[in-house]
């Protein structure tokens, strides 16, 4: 029999907004309201919301104070905790670990879980040069859910390196040099990647972007594709400028009956598991791999004795290539096979650190339609740093809610050393050169020392640039000198 405290998700929400005029946007607070509102709809009893003892908001690029305080008031809710998190796409399914493990203590026996952005309406008023009002909301929360860690080392900094379109490309090139592929081997194999995403996101009825795009289009740089960071076209970049809002309501199996929620609404969250990678990219072993990811994936499957061909569904979390290809090696995915059901963060939607609501949300939905399915959330925050995982089913569980922390195995995996300042000799490890409208703007190298620690460096040199986007730089010898600028030996 079902332990009466066993964690399920009831209700789920996905909205969007598409305006011309961002004048008329709903801020995202409002969106959160309303996702609230539609997850209870969904779950099948609007009324549950009365019951909610804890709202939970992910943290978004918005400047709110306290905005689970701002949905509990326009829930009509009272002596609710308020709980917020750090920045991170991890963040989502991190909490809903908590969440589950919360319901299952008996803690809390119903929790709401929300977040929004208003990307596109920033982007549509930025070009119309106006700014969009924003509310006012106050007081502190009750709880967080994880907490703010700087992510980006001195060695980095230095060189002005620390936007993810920087770092990501970067494990881009190393991916390709350790796979030993040329760069049109390797852009044609990342090109047809993505466009298995877009054919994703054609049949999933929440992405932001339906209109399936094929992968020539994807990897040829155009005026609506320009580069933005080699090897990177618009087109392999998370889309942020999206109006998107999702809510996930969780309970007790007890707690669902009481509400009268109908099984058939019914997703259990089976295993959960959190870890984070060297906070800082100097002080990984390669930019290549996740220990983290091979260690609190395969963990999450293991403590429910499952493989990871047991599962019908996988949303990998793909705000870059890179992310995507480091983690189907690390959990022995076939990249040949569909990696999302969304359509990932440039087709089915970015909305920042709350995409993963939506992957859940509708992990959720495909396990609906055929409950003895089984799916895994993987999600990253931070510059492939910050892991967490959850598996889910239709299937009643025979055994209670499984989780762990990882971290202390983790943190046993090879570290590297760090310099600042260097001058010398070096070998660079990898590569990307940043693009403006106009062109090659700045060349950002990763670089082993002789003694194996690295240190990054760039240039401007127009010459060079245009050489790092046609021929292999991994592995390539180099002089960096006194003030961080490398050129080739």
């Amino acid at each position: 029999m079902t332990n009466p405290k066993t964690p399920v998700i009831i209700g789920i929400s996905q909205l969007e907004q598409r305006l011309s005029d961002p004048y008329q946007a709903k801020e995202p607070i409002d969106s959160m309201v309303e996702a609230v509102q539609a997850a209870a709809e969904d779950a099948g009893n609007g009324a549950l919301i009365k019951d909610i003892e804890s709202v939970r908001v992910i943290r978004g690029v918005w400047r709110y104070k306290n905005p689970a305080g701002y949905v509990a008031e326009k829930l009509n809710l009272s002596n609710v905790e308020l709980v917020g998190t750090p920045f991170g796409g991890n963040m989502v399914q991190s909490v809903v670990n908590q969440s589950a493990l919360d319901i299952l203590e008996g803690t809390r026996s119903l929790i709401a879980i929300t977040g929004a952005e208003y990307g596109n309406s920033i982007a549509k008023a930025r070009k119309a040069g106006i700014d969009l009002p924003l509310t006012e909301t106050s007081g502190e929360y009750t709880r967080m859910i994880g907490e703010d860690v700087k992510m980006a080392g001195e060695a980095e900094m230095a060189r002005g390196i620390r936007q993810p379109i920087q770092i990501y490309p970067m494990f881009e090139n190393a991916i390709r040099y350790q796979r030993k592929e040329s760069i049109e081997e390797h852009q044609l194999r990342i090109s047809e990647l993505w466009a298995g995403f877009s054919k994703v996101a054609a049949s999933n009825p929440h992405a932001w972007i339906k209109d399936q795009v094929d992968a020539e289009t994807i990897r040829t740089a155009a005026a609506s594709n320009r580069m933005i960071s080699f090897p990177y076209p618009k087109l392999m970049n998370s889309n942020s400028a999206v109006d998107m809002s999702a809510a996930l309501i969780m309970c007790s199996v007890e707690k669902a009956r009481s509400l009268g929620i109908p099984e058939s609404q019914w997703v259990y969250p089976l295993a959960g598991t959190d870890a984070h990678d060297h906070y800082m990219v100097s002080n990984r072993d390669n930019l290549h791999s996740s220990p983290a990811i091979r260690i609190a994936g395969s963990r999450a499957l293991e403590l429910i004795d499952l493989a990871v061909s047991d599962l019908d569904h996988i949303d990998v979390y793909s705000c870059f290539p890179s992310a995507v290809q480091v983690a189907a090696k690390e959990l022995g995915l076939d990249e040949s096979k569909p990696l999302t059901i969304t359509g990932g963060l440039t087709f089915g939607g970015g909305p920042l650190n709350n995409y993963v609501m939506h992957s859940i949300a509708r992990m959720v939905e495909l396990i609906r339609e055929d409950p003895e399915s089984k799916g895994m959330i993987t999600a990253n925050g931070g510059y492939l740093t910050k892991h967490a995982f959850g598996v889910y089913s239709g299937v009643e569980p025979t055994v209670d809610f499984k989780y762990a922390n990882v971290q202390d195995e983790v943190d046993q995996t090879p570290f590297r050393a760090s310099v600042v300042e260097h001058r010398g000799d070096v070998e660079i490890e990898s590569y990307t050169v940043m693009f403006g409208p106009e062109g090659p703007l700045m060349g950002h190298a990763a670089c082993l020392l002789p003694d194996g620690s690295r240190t990054f460096a760039n240039t401007q040199d127009k010459d060079l640039m245009k050489e790092m986007t046609e021929v292999e730089f991994c592995g390539r010898l180099a002089l960096v000198d006194g003030e961080g600028v490398f050129s080739l030996r």
